[in-house]
């Protein structure tokens, strides 16, 4: 059969969003834990009241004082992390230019990208429609050697998701934390490390020990990794689809020795091209790296395979061979406020599951909702998303 599950951010609620407003419980610990416990109870109950069945803390332990915001799953590392400073004036990882060449890949600003560029009127001009959220506008700069110092904070998000669990009566290992990827945290600024792939190596002992309290919990980890593909336009000009594959070599090796040594049967790996709804006409193929991804080491891949720009991408699988592996095709979009139908859903799976087979399918979302769609329609999506397993199941 097709369980279900989604890819992570789930909207928080008014409560959690106020709590956060406060500091993170700066000015009382123990009340905003206690916030923080409760509501992901109640995130979890309704997560299985809908049906999902491999569900989450709706990632509540990273921080997000508005109900718009695209980037918490990144920006809650920033807090984990030594070595991260707010420099003043620092724009770089916002207006860095730079002309690369096949022997000179470099990440461009995050408004130099080539999909902003083709369409400066709809991202920046008086009638923009292109929304990106109400993500953190600052971000830091490595100026020392990293070092995890976010024990606590990782600790708690898993006993808070393994309680919710135990009230569900369900075990650990039907509940999965996110947690981010080597190269996408990377993509700070850096003044301390004398090159791009000494900053991704720096982050690998960092995250391991997140990626062990996670699953040391007993729970499933999942790897957000955006960089793998929406980082293709973040370059400029557009380089061959071959040259970004020796690119993002060294992001894929550094996920499989983070792991390394970890239950990999417990991983699985979150793969997009960035939760803006843009036109994402300058987004790489997946057919370019869909190999390179499944040259991490993990039991599970997430990706996008609902919204209008990736869902043909289904050819993919095709000719490959998943060896024992699962993927989490997301068949229901953040990328719309437009509420699948659940029969769409049902096609959807099917066409995935006549491929590599029924039960090597999870159905899930194109990427996390929490801070991207209004929550009505979040939660209707997940409806969807269940009444859409259960037809498929039917029919297969």
């Amino acid at each position: 059969m097709i369980l279900t599950s989604h890819a992570g951010s789930l909207p928080r609620t008014a409560r959690l969003i106020e709590a956060n407003q406060d500091d993170m419980g700066v000015n009382d610990p123990t009340g905003y834990a206690t916030v923080l416990a409760e509501e992901v109870a109640v995130v979890v109950a309704k997560q299985r009241e809908i049906g999902i069945d491999i569900v989450n803390d709706g990632e509540y332990g990273k921080y997000m004082s508005k109900s718009s915001d695209f980037g918490a799953w990144w920006s809650y590392s920033f807090a984990r992390t030594q070595g991260l400073e707010i420099v003043e004036d620092n724009q770089d990882w916002l207006t860095k230019k730079h002309h690369s060449t096949p022997d000179d890949i470099q990440l461009a600003g995050f408004a130099e990208r080539r999909d902003m560029n083709r369409f400066p009127g709809a991202y920046f001009g008086p009638d923009a429609t292109v929304e990106m959220g109400d993500s953190r506008g600052v971000f830091p700069t490595a100026t020392g050697p990293l070092a995890f110092i976010g024990q606590e904070a990782v600790n708690a998000d898993a006993k808070n998701l393994v309680q919710a669990l135990e009230l569900q009566e369900r075990p650990a290992n039907t509940g999965f934390i996110t947690a981010i990827a080597p190269g996408s945290a990377a993509r700070v600024s850096n003044a301390y490390y004398s090159s791009e792939e000494d900053f991704i190596k720096a982050w690998i002992p960092v995250l391991r020990e997140e990626y062990k309290a996670i699953l040391d919990a007993g729970l499933l980890l999942q790897i957000d990794d955006p960089s793998l593909a929406e980082s293709y336009d973040q370059i400029t000009p557009q380089i061959d689809p071959k040259d970004y594959v020796r690119f993002i070599r060294t992001r894929v090796d550094a996920v499989n020795e983070a792991l390394e040594g970890f239950d990999r049967s417990r991983v699985r790996y979150h793969l997009c091209w960035g939760s803006w709804h843009g036109p994402h006409t300058t987004d790489i193929e997946f057919k370019n790296i869909a190999d390179a991804m499944l040259d991490i080491d993990v039991a599970q891949y997430t990706f996008e395979a609902g919204n209008v720009r990736h869902e043909h991408e289904w050819r993919v699988w095709e000719n490959r061979d998943l060896g024992g592996r699962k993927i989490l095709p997301g068949v229901v979009s953040h990328a719309t406020n437009v509420v699948e139908h659940p029969q769409l859903v049902a096609d959807r799976l099917v066409r995935f599951a006549r491929l590599v087979g029924a039960e090597n399918v999870i159905g899930s979302s194109d990427c996390g909702f929490g801070g991207r769609i209004h929550p009505e329609i979040a939660w209707a999506k997940l409806d969807a998303l269940v009444q859409g397993a259960q037809l498929a199941n039917e029919q297969l």
